[in-house]
């Protein structure tokens, strides 16, 4: 995955985990952490969008357009806080990367990008991978989900 996306998937599956009253403190201190590490550096973002609806496509995109205009992808410290919000999830609750439409466990590589997705429960599954070079999944529609609702039968 590239930095932006990292750091974007941290966020959703913070917010989809971190944001019940039942998550773990680990999850509930990471997810406040990289919101308030966000907020000290780039100011003012929509990231509580996120907060509203974590499994919303143009809610994540809103906020990846602000993190890649503040170059907050070129960040070392931002992205290891993302890095450490996405292994408290995947330790804790795994359950939360499905309820944005993503499920990545035990990733290494170089470029992993993943968009356009439409799920009810985990559209795309990727365990154990080593990536090389570029991999692109996009376009992925799963579980019977339609992009306009009202095609639904």
């Amino acid at each position: 995955m590239d930095p932006i996306s990292i750091i974007v998937t941290a966020l959703a599956t913070g917010a989809a985990a971190g944001l019940k009253p039942t998550a773990e403190k680990v999850i509930q201190d990471a997810y406040a952490g990289i919101k308030a590490l966000i907020l000290r550096k780039y100011g003012e973002t929509s990231v509580g969008l996120i907060e509203k609806d974590p499994a919303s496509k143009a809610k994540r995109e809103v906020v990846r357009e602000e993190l890649e205009k503040s170059e907050a992808g070129s960040d070392p410290e931002l992205l290891k806080q993302a890095k450490a919000m996405l292994d408290a999830v995947e330790r804790h609750a795994p359950e939360a990367a499905g309820q944005i439409g993503v499920d990545l466990e035990e990733i290494k590589g170089a470029s992993l990008r993943i968009s356009d997705i439409l799920a009810s429960g985990a559209g795309v599954k990727v365990r154990k991978a080593e990536i090389a070079g570029d991999i692109e999944i996009k376009g992925v529609r799963a579980g019977g989900v339609s992009e306009n609702p009202s095609k639904r039968q």
